[in-house]
């Protein structure tokens, strides 16, 4: 059976590839996309999702509008990384389904209630906004959410300071609240997404799969490329996005590790800090419901990417 889930997302080019692998995977079964204010304003982020879904001519996957800011903090972007639209570098299409009136998290909250418990599945890679509103807005969710998967922190690297990582940085209030409810938790993050490179050879096979939607692809990676050469000192971009749905997709793609995990919420130099506890022996699974994503199989990623790119065409 495909694997339901709800993808939480502020698109950003990583972001736009985590949709099209979504929707291009019959694993997958693609409930509903929401928004949160990250990479992007709301409104941005919002158009940005519309958009990518009407270029995958997936119009049947509704978008609905989440929060545009974290819970406490005042909003932060990622221009220097997405650009000013938050997917510069590609000319987007003008979205013919309708924005959603429901508000992304009474959506995350209805369809989990209304789902057989242990279905449904979080995939949030923006900040954590929305999910811990909705945990704490209706706290049943928690022990009917099958999982939540999430693109965020690090255990050994961060990006938008020193030791904390962006989509945790912008609302760590918020990833305190998901990272601590009793669900399962696995932190995808850049000490996994790091190794998802889209290297010259990644990116000449993905257009070598020969139709617009790859080209379109090809474009946003160029971007991405420029700016992360330009603002993080990579010379090939990190994806990281997708490596939340392609762990889904096939769990063999990401090799993981149980851990205590936390965020650090009150130190002056390390707020926003995800502090995962890898002392001693693995914690078994009826102890610790949260895990790190420790290794990726590099062909097999780019394999399914490439994958969903022939499947949706």
């Amino acid at each position: 059976m495909s694997k339901k889930i709800i993808l939480d997302c502020d698109p950003g080019h990583d972001d736009a590839v985590a949709i099209l692998l979504a929707v291009g995977n019959p694993e997958i079964d693609l409930l509903g996309v929401t928004t949160v204010g990250g990479n992007q304003s709301i409104e941005k982020v919002t158009y940005n999702a519309r958009a990518v879904l009407e270029k995958a001519h997936a119009t049947n996957v509704p978008v609905y509008r989440g929060a545009g800011r974290p819970i406490l903090r005042p909003a932060q972007a990622a221009a220097s990384i997405h650009g000013e639209t938050g997917l510069d570098g590609v000319e987007l299409p003008e979205p013919s389904r309708p924005l959603e009136e429901k508000s992304a998290v009474q959506f995350i909250i209805d369809t989990i209630m209304s789902e057989e418990p242990g279905t449904v599945t979080l995939v949030p890679t923006g900040p954590l906004t929305n999910i811990a509103l909705a945990a704490r807005l209706e706290p049943r969710i928690v022990e009917r959410v099958k999982e939540v998967v999430l693109m965020g922190g690090g255990y050994h690297v961060g990006n938008w300071s020193s030791v904390a990582e962006f989509n945790i940085m912008v609302d760590p209030e918020a990833a305190h609240i998901v990272f601590n409810e009793p669900w399962k938790v696995t932190m995808v993050g850049l000490d996994l997404t790091h190794q998802a490179l889209c290297t010259p050879e990644v990116q000449k096979k993905i257009e070598g799969v020969g139709t617009d939607l790859a080209q379109f692809v090809s474009g946003l990676m160029d971007f991405f490329r420029l700016s992360y050469s330009q603002n993080q000192d990579f010379v090939d971009p990190p994806v990281h996005d997708p490596c939340t749905v392609a762990y889904l997709i096939d769990p063999s793609i990401v090799q993981t590790r149980r851990c205590p995990l936390d965020v650090e919420l009150n130190g002056t130099l390390t707020w926003g800090m995800t502090v995962a506890d890898l002392r001693g022996p693995e914690p078994a699974e009826d102890e610790c419901h949260t895990q790190v994503a420790t290794k990726l199989d590099f062909d097999k990623f780019w394999a399914l990417v490439e994958d969903a790119l022939r499947r949706i065409n």
